[in-house]
């Protein structure tokens, strides 16, 4: 849980520290591989408009693997800091980067050549504001169930969705500075999958850049205030 009067002051001085990437990807509760995962240039934020928002920098270069999961089956993705450091004491984001926790998949012809910006994306799993104190500024954002959870992020592969080939975008959404426009950080990685099982469904889609605009009420956002609900942006979860 974030205290927000503090959090005001030491949100002016994050370092690059406090950034991070989603590094791993978890087909089942035991095994975690970053073989399938398409790992950024670095830890760096993209912006909300950016011509990177698919995948991130370098995210259209295949990863060396692709992985299976099965429609319907429960899957992790994982962050960290700093490349290869997995250590729980650390924030998986830090630096009071609140803010929600999403995942969107795109059916594509082939996960190893697909692109970000190309794909047609779906949600299916968002965390955002989790319990707030307004009279405090005390909020529980989806970073803060990610850090408590060694930087993973549990959620479903949907079970009606085709069998085939599949982009998965993991994505965090920072607040700490979208109090002004074009403030928001955003930070995803993209996971080459292959989903067995299934069924016909077609979920509404939207576009990486362009699911998100600079004025929307999620983005555009006052950290350090008081409230007691988030619009978490994007469309709805896919169910």
């Amino acid at each position: 849980m974030k205290l927000h009067y503090a959090a005001l002051f030491a949100g002016l001085a994050v370092s690059a520290n406090a950034h991070a990437t989603f590094q791993y990807f978890w087909p089942d509760s035991s095994t975690s591989t970053n073989t399938c995962v398409r790992i950024p240039l670095n830890n760096s934020p993209v912006g909300t408009v950016d011509a990177e928002m698919g995948c991130n920098r370098n995210g259209d270069i295949a990863a060396a693997a692709t992985c299976t999961v099965a429609a319907g089956s429960t899957v992790s993705v994982e962050m960290h800091q700093q490349p290869g450091d997995r250590t729980c004491t650390t924030e998986a984001i830090g630096g009071n980067h609140d803010g929600p926790v999403l995942v969107y998949m795109a059916k594509v012809t082939n996960a190893a050549t697909a692109t970000g910006s190309s794909a047609n994306w779906f949600k299916v799993a968002h965390t955002g504001l989790v319990s707030a104190v307004p009279t405090t500024q005390t909020y529980t954002w989806g970073t803060d169930v990610m850090n408590s959870n060694c930087g993973k992020v549990t959620f479903k592969i949907p079970s009606n969705i085709p069998a085939g080939q599949y982009l998965l975008r993991a994505e965090v959404i920072a607040l700490h500075v979208a109090g002004g426009v074009g403030g928001a950080q955003h930070y995803m990685s993209c996971v080459q999958l292959n989903v067995t099982g299934g069924g016909s469904a077609t979920p509404t889609t939207v576009k990486f850049p362009g699911a998100y605009g600079l004025e929307d009420p999620g983005i555009h956002w006052n950290l350090y205030t008081s409230y007691t609900t988030y619009p978490i942006p994007g469309p709805t979860v896919f169910a």
